[in-house]
């Protein structure tokens, strides 16, 4: 039986919020040795719902760009108020974030609220944690989740507080806890923001956006974001409008396949004109909180070797010299043409070496599925309508 609460949420402004932030730089060949960085980003809203179990005010709040991998975003739960960077993933429908239940000398005075598979304590966390008794306006719940990634497991609970976005403000929300968790270690976020359909919630808890919706603290029930493309700076995600100097020319909507996911109809992937891959159309997922682009194997395959990359270890190379010189990768949704230039979807790393972020999604599914991640949100601004069960797509600035 699904949770079911009672919120009360109050916006405090009806102007746009930026929040700065800077960037905080991470290695991409450090987390892929440590085998962390695609432990967390391989996933999407369907593969963790089936391996887990159960006015005008536009508020614009600023994310920061890790060394082109991911962005995160400041949030804070709790009274007084307890910081957290988490990533703003369309891919998911929970907010969670590290507990100290498993480090805190208090765990025992609360081992028995917990069931015995969650009551084994963690080595201490290189992740901000919830501290629970020092917020006022805290309340537990019996309520236990479990989530599984592609390599990496997460377990926890169910708890309730305030939690503030920027100045969105909700009061009594449900939220995850993490008491076990693996394949997050040493990533420069805490834990994550979903903004999928609820029906995807592996909580069974309403996400915030829906009550900020449902509640009318939004004036409208969209969201949207501007990735910026190399700047530490100037990223945002906004809800409950657009602004329109994020992104050139006109907004060109997409409906969903069918509302409850982010999934849109994808007509073709080209290059120089010929289709390479989505043979007579396939689904796309765009995921915020995915940093690449995934694909079915044999056609990501295919693609890297008409690009002439070379494998090393998990990843493919170009000559940085010959960047210049590749095709873009033209995307065709809704009958419109989105290209992805070569500078956009290959990344030279500390020692020289470019990559191609195009990636081969480990699972198979019966329909031909596309990850499209930050990789190509960072050249298109993107609004996600839940009101008409639609995306927005238009040329970022």
């Amino acid at each position: 039986m699904k949770l079911l609460v009672l919120l009360g949420l109050v916006a405090v402004s009806d102007s746009i919020v930026n929040i700065p932030l800077t960037r905080v730089k991470i290695m991409r060949k450090t987390c892929s040795e440590k085998n962390m960085l695609n432990n967390f980003l391989k996933k999407h809203a369907y593969r963790l719902y089936q391996t887990s179990s159960p006015g005008s005010n536009i508020a614009t709040h600023s994310l920061r760009n890790f060394q082109d991998m991911i962005y995160v975003g400041n949030i804070t739960i709790g009274t007084p108020p307890q910081g957290f960077q988490v990533v703003f993933d369309t891919g998911s429908s929970d907010l969670w974030v590290p507990s100290i239940f498993c480090t805190s000398p208090n765990f025992y005075e609360y081992k028995h609220l917990l069931p015995d598979h969650l009551s084994l304590p963690l080595p201490p966390s290189s992740h901000v944690m919830f501290r629970h008794n020092e917020s006022s306006t805290y309340r537990h719940t019996n309520k236990t989740f479990s989530i599984k990634y592609c390599s990496g497991r997460m377990k926890g609970f169910v708890g309730r507080d305030t939690v503030r976005i920027g100045d969105l403000v909700s009061t009594d929300q449900p939220f995850g806890l993490s008491v076990e968790q693996s394949g997050f270690e040493g990533l420069p976020f805490d834990g994550v923001l979903g903004l999928n359909y609820p029906n995807l919630s592996v909580t069974g808890c309403i996400p915030i956006f829906d009550n900020l919706k449902n509640h009318g603290v939004i004036s409208e029930p969209v969201f949207a974001f501007y990735l910026s493309k190399s700047k530490p700076e100037g990223s945002v995600v906004m809800f409950g409008g657009v602004d329109k100097s994020y992104y050139q020319g006109v907004l060109n909507w997409v409906p969903l396949i069918q509302a409850g996911d982010w999934r849109v109809h994808m007509d073709r992937i080209s290059m120089e004109g010929q289709t390479v891959a989505c043979y007579g159309g396939c689904e796309a997922l765009v995921d915020t909180g995915e940093s690449s682009i995934l694909g079915p194997r044999r056609l990501v395959d295919k693609i890297l070797r008409l690009l002439g990359a070379k494998p090393q270890g998990s990843e493919h190379y170009v000559s940085c010299s010959a960047v210049n010189t590749l095709p873009s990768i033209d995307f065709t949704i809704n009958g419109i043409n989105y290209p992805l230039p070569a500078q956009a979807y290959t990344i030279k790393d500390s020692s020289g070496v470019c990559y191609i972020n195009l990636e081969a999604d480990p699972e198979s599914t019966s329909t031909e599925t596309w990850i499209v991640g930050v990789v190509f949100l960072r050249q298109y601004f993107l609004v996600y309508d839940r009101g008409n069960d639609r995306i927005g797509l238009a040329l970022a600035v």
